[in-house]
């Protein structure tokens, strides 16, 4: 698909040998010709083509410039514009040859105007088309040839995915320094090696996952063969978010195409840096008849979902995982949602403060607090809270220094719209530490805010942000109650020096994930699975659980064509003897013996 990038109110752009009407292109209906006025436009059941428009020299001289993504035209280079002279040649694509497309006012008058107007109107809607259509139905053709099914070819493309990983790491932490001034640091530990771990993961145990999963039989079913076949759903959408723009992107990817899927990528447009090198260089090692990158905002994703696919994979804020869930359940498309959450995170009476302030401080403002599993807010005695504060204020002084803004390794916001909201909490509570910003850095200093009431707008949405609330309990019990009460978290974390203490906050409240004495640390094994429950999500990932999401479990018996007489008892006319042996035979067991 070809994308201009100028201003118009409409015009028109190419995908694979047709033309479609965009809203990106210029409007030569509205540029003025050299006598000053502007000639008529075209009515909507018009064909410019019939009509034979050509613009004026003004129009034909706007510098404007063509971008061939590499995931639709990757062969194509610049290509003129649609409006170019008549008989100006053709455009090389996969669709064969594209024509120009020119065309000069004409006057339409009686029987012979009303045929050119209904050819007009036939050749218009045949070139209104949706741009992704194309896109899409290619990936859906290279699925149904079989193409990705293969070890080998999966295996090739995870290959393809690391080497891109490796290939570029300079490139992708220079992006990731540019959106979130993320330091080398996170973005090796929280982005590019949890990536490639995945990616080695999955060669090695791609054949196991593979095979086959023979499951027990009863003794109906003892010369039959039952298996679980782990089948490809076919064409993923992946619409990834902003904050960890490598890993939340590629760590899907990985699952998706080793379980054998074609898939259509969405990176996040707040991460401006970041989605360019994905759009423009990870095409360039992956099999482009299987995988494509689409760009946009809002606007663009949602004429994305209203095309049908069949599994969607989001990652982002409960408000769009409704939008997403709601576009999906009209083609009942399955989902997985990896949302976010107020992620509590209680601190116990018997905990040495030093210690909890060192790791509560550190997951916290990692990111600058961009991590939907990061504590939202902390929940403590009166008298812990007291001994916490100066703990954590030496923790922030240690890590970031005496000015944090001039810390390398303290992040930034994202943007604009996120620093402005971020800045409005600063006034729920009173600031115990931190509270400045700097709104031309998009900068917040590492945050505590102390006196906050449930009710407060801190309390009561994700903070997404270096502000971290505390909260007063009388005990463990109102700390328990404090948390069911709310949204189940996609995180949720405790801290005592007594281990009942933590399993009891385990075994009595429910969450996406769990961790005692520490922070986000399960999100670094692969083998626990990662994901929300109720308002944090659903599904999960990671490892051989990445695999198993985006690929349906097949459930198949294959019995042989002969031994009528043994399967006849389940035949009409029926009888108690009959019944009471099948009803034996049909029973759930682990059997080894066979029927002779």
């Amino acid at each position: 698909m070809l994308h201009m990038e100028n201003q118009g109110s409409w015009g028109w752009g190419w995908s694979r040998g047709r033309a479609f009407r965009s809203s990106r292109l210029p409007d030569p209906t509205r540029h003025p010709n050299s006598q000053g006025h502007c000639p008529r436009p075209p009515s909507s059941s018009s064909c410019p083509e019939a009509l034979g428009w050509t613009p004026q020299p003004e129009l034909r001289s706007l510098k404007t410039r063509w971008v061939a993504l590499a995931t639709c035209w990757p062969s194509l280079g610049p290509a003129p514009p649609p409006w170019s002279r008549r008989g100006s040649g053709g455009l090389p694509g996969r669709g064969g040859e594209v024509s120009a497309c020119s065309f000069q006012p004409a006057q339409s008058q009686g029987r012979q105007g009303a045929e050119q107007g209904r050819e007009e109107k036939g050749c218009w809607q045949g070139l209104r088309m949706d741009p992704l259509a194309d896109t899409l139905q290619r990936l859906r053709e290279a699925f149904s040839a079989g193409r990705t099914r293969s070890p080998e070819f999966r295996a090739a493309q995870l290959k393809g995915l690391g080497r891109f990983l490796q290939e570029n790491k300079q490139l992708l932490q220079e992006a990731l320094a540019q959106d979130l001034h993320k330091s080398t640091f996170e973005s090796e530990v929280s982005e590019i090696h949890i990536s490639q771990s995945e990616i080695d993961l999955a060669l090695r145990n791609l054949r196991s996952w593979m095979k086959d999963e023979k499951v027990p039989k009863n003794l109906a079913t003892q010369l039959d063969s039952a298996f679980i076949r782990k089948e490809p759903f076919g064409l993923v959408l992946i619409i990834a978010p902003w904050n960890y723009p490598v890993n939340l992107t590629l760590v899907p990817l990985v699952g998706a195409l080793a379980a054998g899927n074609c898939v259509v990528l969405k990176p996040s447009e707040f991460s401006r840096s970041t989605e360019k090198v994905l759009a423009e260089v990870l095409p360039r090692y992956l099999d482009q008849s299987c995988f494509a990158v689409v760009l946009g905002g809002p606007q663009e994703t949602g004429q994305l979902l209203e095309h049908k696919f069949d599994y969607i994979f989001f990652t982002g804020s409960p408000r769009v995982g409704r939008i997403v869930m709601t576009a999906a359940a009209k083609h009942l498309t399955p989902v997985t949602l990896e949302l976010g959450g107020k992620n509590p995170c209680y601190v116990d009476d018997d905990c040495d403060p030093q210690t909890v302030a060192n790791r509560v401080a550190w997951f916290r403002y990692f990111n600058c607090g961009q991590t939907c599993v990061a504590p939202d807010y902390v929940l403590c005695s009166p008298h812990t809270r007291e001994r916490l504060l100066p703990a954590l204020q030496s923790a922030i002084t240690r890590f970031y220094g005496d000015d944090p803004r001039r810390s390398p390794s303290l992040g930034r916001v994202v943007s604009d719209k996120h620093f402005r909201r971020l800045r409005g909490l600063l006034g729920c509570g009173r600031v115990a530490i931190g509270g400045q910003s700097d709104e031309d850095e998009r900068y917040i200093a590492p945050t505590v805010l102390v006196d906050v009431q449930e009710t407060e707008p801190v309390m009561q949405e994700e903070i997404f942000g270096p502000i971290l609330p505390i909260v007063n309990v009388g005990s463990l019990d109102e700390a328990i109650d404090f948390i069911n009460r709310r949204e189940k978290p996609l995180a949720l974390y405790a801290f005592s020096r007594s281990s009942q203490v933590v399993k009891r906050v385990l075994a009595q409240t429910s969450s996406g994930g769990f961790c005692g004495n520490d922070g986000f640390m399960h999100m670094t094994l692969a083998s626990l699975p990662f994901g929300g429950v109720g308002a944090s999500g659903m599904g999960s990932y990671h490892g051989k659980f990445s695999f198993d999401t985006f690929s349906h479990h097949r459930a198949c018996l294959l019995r042989r064509p002969g031994l009528e007489k043994i399967y006849s008892i389940r035949y009409p006319p029926y009888s108690p003897r009959n019944l009471r042996m099948l009803l034996v035979a049909m029973e759930a067991r682990s059997c080894s013996c066979t029927l002779l």
